[in-house]
């Protein structure tokens, strides 16, 4: 089986901009906005990504928050209402993704990253146990990945993330595990209707397995470039008794401790000093590095990886230019 290329979604905004500008700029200049995704998505397929992630700027939670939270936007509270569960980075780029599809003769391969329901459950109620607000957030997470999908026309959904990065991680999480693997089965439940491949992308694997035992997600990822131990936490047998599948970080994304040994090396603020910032992909990250990781790995898991990429996303990346490069 080929394993397929892919990123998380974050980017980098262009120079001169910054991330509170992004936010203004979805509210108040739509065709500015659909122009800098546009371009974003340009790079990305321009790298050799098979399965490119729409570009993220929105902070994560906000993204879907903002319409949940809207009592005009809603069934019930926290029901998301099936007209407005529109994820609009992916109608932004459908003008690009028809390009692609004029082009190529397909339509444009999608990654669609969602916030997962728990993720959302604890920005809006931290360390409480309310099952069913619990699972009327991934009801909504569904609404908007089933809206999306039938909504846009140019590009097509190859595989769906449900981003739980406190899973495994934040003592927060209250819910039992019968609860998190109902949770999870409900926000994919669309997108496996579809055979379309749902991962859950992990800051920590160690609850790997109750993404195994839920029946509507088959692609674990794990952020193994900067912390290869993390596979030694997986077992293969599990994955094909469950018939699940990798996706396995091969390049790191920690920008903050990968310039720290720049720092350290020149005793300097490399952020001051775009040249020595660059040594991060020219002289750190490099492509034979990233092979070797992904040679590893597949040295353990064979076909049971599906998809690799670097680990996290790039929005604290200091210019697109190295975002770019490293994809």
């Amino acid at each position: 089986m080929q394993i397929l290329f892919d990123d998380i979604g974050s980017y980098p905004p262009p120079a001169g901009l910054s991330r509170d500008w992004v936010e203004e700029t979805i509210e108040n200049d739509w065709n500015r906005f659909a122009v800098l995704l546009q371009e974003v998505m340009r790079q990305k397929i321009g790298a050799g990504l098979d399965v490119p992630t729409y570009p993220q700027f929105q902070d994560m939670n906000h993204q879907f928050l903002r319409v949940i939270n809207d009592p005009l936007k809603v069934d019930e509270p926290y029901l998301v209402s099936e007209k407005d569960a529109k994820i609009v980075e992916v109608y932004a780029i459908e003008p690009f993704a028809r390009e692609y599809r004029e082009k190529h003769g397909v339509r444009m391969p999608l990654r669609l990253c969602v916030t997962g329901p728990l993720e959302l459950y604890l920005k809006e109620f931290g360390a409480t146990e309310y099952v069913d607000i619990y699972q009327v957030l991934a009801r909504s997470i569904d609404r908007f990945i089933r809206r999306t999908m039938r909504g846009v026309r140019f590009s097509e959904v190859k595989v769906v993330s449900i981003d739980e990065p406190s899973l495994g991680i934040s003592p927060q999480v209250m819910f039992d595990e019968d609860s998190v693997i109902d949770a999870l089965s409900i926000a994919a439940e669309s997108a496996r209707s579809q055979k379309i491949d749902v991962e859950i992308h992990l800051h920590s694997p160690l609850h790997y397995r109750l993404a195994c035992q839920t029946d509507n997600i088959n692609v674990i990822g794990v952020e193994s470039a900067a912390s290869p131990s993390y596979l030694d936490l997986i077992d293969k047998n599990i994955l094909e008794e469950t018939d699940s599948f990798l996706r396995t970080g091969i390049a790191r994304t920690d920008i903050f401790t990968l310039t720290a040994v720049l720092n350290e090396k020149y005793d300097t603020n490399v952020w001051k000093e775009p040249s020595r910032m660059k040594e991060v992909v020219t002289e750190m990250e490099t492509p034979d590095v990233i092979e070797k990781r992904l040679l590893r790995a597949y040295n353990v898991f064979g076909e049971r990886i599906r998809y690799a990429g670097p680990d996290c996303g790039l929005g604290a990346w200091p210019t697109q230019e190295m975002a770019v490069v490293l994809i």
